[in-house]
């Protein structure tokens, strides 16, 4: 079975919205917005691109993401890397075509059977919406959380708001950085 691994930036009070400058939120661009840049930070980054086999997103991060994405150095290893986009609207004609085979899937259950397959782990950037659901449908088996030392308010949040059991979490690895960031990784207890 694939490991599936939601990773964010994320604010202290959970929101994961237009980190990078995305237009339409107030507080667009806040992981470099007054945060002092310090690489070692952001090494976990890089350490996905290499161990990710492949990469799952939302239509809406897919929309963001694809016209930007292909033709940035930071995001080289993802440009062969095979995508896969969570959609009941996208069609074939709508992919672009820089950046190597993309597949849509159109239901959580497809997800599910994708994980089944041989390969190793697969990556979820962005997508809010399809994080929440996939945490509901118990399918993200680790978090890779970038927590920045914000407090947002309204936003787009990572985690469901849904009643449901407690879902536990184990800590496999974390660091503090000077600039106020923490790294914390963490399996999901099945």
């Amino acid at each position: 079975m694939r490991t599936l691994i939601s990773t964010a930036f994320i604010s202290l009070d959970g929101v994961v919205e237009a980190p990078g400058g995305e237009p339409g939120y107030r507080n667009s661009g806040w992981t470099f917005k007054d945060i002092e840049f310090l690489p070692a930070a952001f090494d976990l980054k890089g350490r996905e691109q290499k161990e990710a086999t492949a990469m799952l997103m939302g239509r809406a991060s897919y929309e963001v993401f694809s016209p930007v994405w292909p033709d940035m150095e930071d995001f080289a290893d993802y440009r062969t890397m095979p995508k896969y986009v969570l959609s009941t609207s996208l069609t074939q004609d709508d992919l672009v075509t820089n950046w190597g085979d993309t597949t849509i899937l159109r239901s959580l259950d497809d997800i599910a059977a994708l994980k089944e397959t041989e390969g190793g782990p697969i990556i979820v950037h962005g997508s809010a919406a399809l994080n929440r659901s996939l945490s509901d449908a118990g399918l993200i088996d680790r978090y890779h959380l970038l927590v920045f030392p914000l407090l947002l308010g309204a936003g787009k949040r990572l985690f469901s708001e849904t009643d449901k059991d407690t879902q536990r979490l184990k800590l496999v690895e974390h660091e503090a950085y000077a600039n106020g960031i923490q790294k914390n990784v963490f399996d999901v207890i099945r």
